[in-house]
């Protein structure tokens, strides 16, 4: 069973940024695809960036490429988001998710498709 405390979010204003954090626990941090997600209300969860943990391959939704980077601290057993240049847009719960194995393509970013989901971490950009 892995839990997933996420943590990082708040207000800030557009072109402003923040970092998200999440930390799996009850599992080793080898071997897992690692991902942010984001809901906005009225609007599907979609998925925003994904990093595997064995070999640090990450990947991105168009709507963030060039702004957030997600990386991972192997001593710390973290995996961040930062998130630069933030637009109201961006505005949404952010979770993290977890899979225990490498997800390939389109599969990183259905939400479903991964077994341990945090509890979510508002994020909040005003003009």
């Amino acid at each position: 069973q892995v839990h997933l405390v996420e943590s990082g979010g708040g207000s800030v204003q557009a072109g402003g940024s923040l970092r998200l954090s999440c930390k799996p626990s009850g599992y080793s941090f080898a071997g897992l695809t690692m991902a942010w997600f984001r809901q906005a209300p009225g609007k599907e969860r979609e998925g925003v960036a994904s990093i595997y943990t064995d070999d640090m391959s990450t990947a991105y939704a168009d709507a963030v490429k060039g702004r957030f980077t997600i990386s991972q601290d192997d001593a710390k057993n973290t995996v961040y988001l930062q998130m630069n240049s933030l637009r109201p847009e961006d505005s949404a719960m952010y979770y993290c998710a977890a899979h225990v194995g490498k997800k390939w393509g389109a599969s990183r970013w259905a939400v479903d498709g991964y077994s341990y989901r945090g509890q979510g971490t508002q994020v909040t950009v005003s003009l």
